[in-house]
């Protein structure tokens, strides 16, 4: 049987979850980031991976896989370089590939499926630890440790982190779409927001790096 928080829970967890969805982070800066080079369809396959990084993480946490990791100062070591290197690839990629909009690409192909963009929000979504400590503190506090329906609870309301996070998240990457047409006026200054993607990601590798696991 699944058992659900009660009202005042459920309230409480969805002003928690806008203020931390207007929040910029690396699954953000990516979605983003795609929706300007290879349009709308690249964001949201980017964010439907991460979406789907949510449900594993929430799926961890309710099943208490998350602690051990973290309890694991080795695992938890190897997460942090395997994290903060994907996002140094993910800024170089940037810089090397991020300009789409140069005139000699304007009719050109795209060279990343939606496929591979899903991959792509997935991976940056499951290896980044501070997401996996985001919901192994953020969760349990909307959830008593004494509750024999713990579990239950906690999966739900991972889930529900998704549809809260929506109707925030799509718009932005709508607006980035329609951004598109201005920047491929000028291919100076989508070369300026290649190297700012570029930047943003190698930011967020620090603080992953920095990272504590208590």
């Amino acid at each position: 049987m699944f058992f659900l928080p009660d009202w005042s829970t459920i309230l409480q967890f969805a002003v928690a979850t806008v203020v931390i969805a207007i929040t910029p982070g690396p699954d953000m800066t990516l979605f983003v980031g795609r929706a300007l080079s290879d349009g709308k369809g690249a964001g949201l396959a980017c964010m439907a991976g991460a979406m789907t990084g949510i449900v594993i993480h929430t799926s961890l946490v309710a099943l208490g896989l998350s602690a051990l990791i973290v309890a694991s100062p080795q695992a938890f070591l190897v997460l942090k370089i395997v994290g903060a290197g994907y996002l140094i690839w993910l800024a170089f990629q940037a810089i090397r590939h991020g300009s789409a909009f140069s005139p000699e690409k304007m009719g050109a192909k795209r060279t990343r499926s939606l496929w591979q963009n899903w991959l792509t929000g997935l991976g940056i979504n499951l290896m980044n630890p501070k997401i996996i400590l985001f919901f192994m503190t953020f969760l349990p506090q909307f959830v008593s440790a004494h509750d024999p329906h713990a579990p239950s609870k906690l999966f739900f309301l991972g889930l529900l982190f998704i549809p809260l996070s929506l109707p925030i998240v799509v718009p932005m990457v709508l607006a980035a779409d329609r951004f598109a047409g201005l920047l491929r006026k000028s291919p100076r200054v989508t070369r300026v927001t290649d190297y700012l993607f570029a930047g943003v990601f190698s930011a967020f590798a620090l603080k992953i790096l920095t990272a504590q696991a208590r």
